[in-house]
């Protein structure tokens, strides 16, 4: 199995690209968190290359700018090319299945309007069942 979920924050802004048979396609950096410290006791992040298609490719050329905060559904790919100088070189990057922006648009350096100032997109729906929904419980009526 060939699963990815990330969380974090786009690098740099997504570059839009056409191939010759005018399928969309979308490149972005996400730098996402390590979940633990250094030595130096500083956060550190790693930034992977991400590939968007069709779709999935418009939402992020559209929407998405440096430091908006995104979720990233996917799978890794690795693939190679010949450099110039006869080198074969590795690519290994995460082809998005899914993209789910987080947030507001205005967080981070985003814009606070989708780049091409058409329709925006509609609010995401509550995470979870709203809170009135639960039964407060005492602890000693807990099977556990």
């Amino acid at each position: 199995m060939n699963k990815v979920i990330l969380i974090g924050n786009l690098a740099r802004d997504p570059e839009p690209f056409t191939t010759q048979s005018g399928i969309s396609r979308s490149s972005f950096t996400v730098a996402v968190n390590r979940r633990f410290t250094n030595a130096q006791g500083v956060r550190e992040a790693d930034f992977i290359p991400v590939v968007a298609w069709r779709q999935t490719a418009d939402f992020c050329n559209r929407y998405l700018t440096k430091g908006r905060k995104v979720a990233v559904e996917g799978s890794i790919q690795v693939r190679s090319y010949d450099a110039q100088d006869g080198s074969k070189r590795y690519v290994t990057e995460v082809i998005a299945d899914n993209i789910e922006a987080l947030g507001s648009r205005d967080e981070g350096q985003g814009q606070a309007r989708p780049r091409d100032n058409g329709p925006t997109p509609p609010p995401a729906p509550p995470a979870g069942p709203a809170m009135n929904d639960f039964t407060e419980v005492e602890d000693d009526e807990l099977p556990f």
